[in-house]
């Protein structure tokens, strides 16, 4: 069986066929590159007999002074990763991004490894001897991922650590939450919500909260919040203009890909989130909030909505995106505990995964975060 052939494909081909395959990870539509300023983004397709069978998209970072440039695939790329070849995949990636001047490629398969639901997970938060997702018993694995992983290993590539951004701005989360939506009623999803939740969704509905769609025109309102939750919950705040360019790239073809979500009570925005709508699966991202009228929940009114929009449009998960993986009492429990008692599963991916590209892979990739971290 001979592989495919990869090679670049315009933007307009790369829409094309992700309008017939339409389950692509946000981060690997044509509009995500857009978003990503400081990268170079290429739309690569695979073909086989002169036919386009599956595409990705490719960041490029490069290191100054040269024609070298890191390759990264955030959440791709979208390839049948239960292939027993996935050399046949693989190798032509990469010899098509050596060929245009990489010396070091990262992945992030789109695989979850294996899951625990909620009920799982608030057990072990009450259980002292439990500090890790690790630590629970799993309601579910996926022997596909772990095949995959160990042919990544037999194929040279490298798993990296969780915190091995090196200072590029990259890195997506080993651990996240998603709601199961396929062949479930609002009733379903409503009955599985934990007892602390429901409760909060009824404070909020018999307040009077209000949730609206929100314009660009009410981005500035959402990105107080977000500063707000980044100052609270202890991670850096990206500007108002990088939501600004999201709105801008990813409306761009589709202007209900993304969408803002605005909690309102008495004329104020007491809570504010993203969702990003791709194919069956949509993301709920940057949730945010202050402190005035915390005591309303809401935050549980927002997520309820976007949820039932999400499911009113037919799509099969709710990606409620990352939560931390330690059960001991921290900043970011409660986050997990929100995720989870509205019903979400807990997940762990596969990861991100490198492979340096010749003998001077891994010295440019090290050149290049010592640059980066000298900006």
């Amino acid at each position: 069986m001979t592989s495919p052939f990869v090679r670049e494909i315009t933007r307009a081909d790369h829409l094309a066929h992700l309008r017939n395959n339409p389950d692509a990870s946000h981060l690997q539509i044509p509009e995500w590159g857009d978003v990503k300023p400081d990268w170079l983004p290429e739309s690569v397709g695979w073909f086989e007999d002169g036919e386009l069978i599956t595409t990705a998209l490719v960041l490029y970072r490069p290191l100054p002074g040269t024609r070298r440039y890191l390759a990264y695939l955030p959440d791709g790329p979208s390839i049948d990763w239960r292939s027993p070849r996935l050399d046949r995949w693989l190798d032509p990636l990469v010899a098509h991004l050596r060929r245009i001047g990489a010396f070091s490629v990262r992945i992030g398969p789109p695989l979850v490894v294996r899951h625990w639901d909620a009920a799982t997970v608030t057990a072990g938060i009450a259980d002292p001897d439990v500090r890790h997702l690790r630590e629970l018993p799993v309601d579910g694995v996926d022997g596909y991922a772990l095949d995959a992983v160990e042919r990544l290993k037999r194929l040279g590539w490298r798993q990296c650590d969780p915190d091995d951004s090196n200072g590029f701005g990259l890195g997506q989360p080993r651990y996240g939450c998603r709601i199961p939506l396929a062949g479930r009623s609002m009733d379903d999803l409503r009955a599985a919500l934990a007892p602390h939740w429901e409760q909060s969704l009824l404070t909020a509905e018999t307040a009077g909260v209000r949730v609206d769609f929100g314009t660009a025109r009410d981005l500035p309102d959402f990105h107080r919040l977000y500063t707000a939750t980044a100052g609270r919950d202890g991670f850096r705040a990206r500007p108002l203009g990088y939501f600004q360019r999201m709105w801008a790239a990813l409306n761009a073809e589709d202007q209900d890909r993304l969408q803002l979500y605005l909690a309102q009570y008495g004329g104020e925005v007491l809570s504010a989130a993203l969702m990003i709508s791709v194919g069956s699966r949509v993301w709920h991202s940057y949730a945010a909030s202050g402190r005035l009228g915390r005591e309303l929940r809401p935050s549980s009114a927002l997520l309820w909505t976007m949820l039932g929009d999400a499911h009113a449009t037919g799509a099969q998960t709710y990606d409620l995106r990352s939560v931390s993986p330690q059960l001991a009492e921290d900043r970011l429990l409660g986050r997990l505990l929100f995720k989870t008692g509205a019903g979400g599963q807990a997940v762990e991916y596969v990861g991100e995964w490198e492979l340096p590209l010749g003998g001077q892979g891994r010295l440019l990739h090290k050149a290049l975060g010592v640059y980066l971290s000298r900006r």
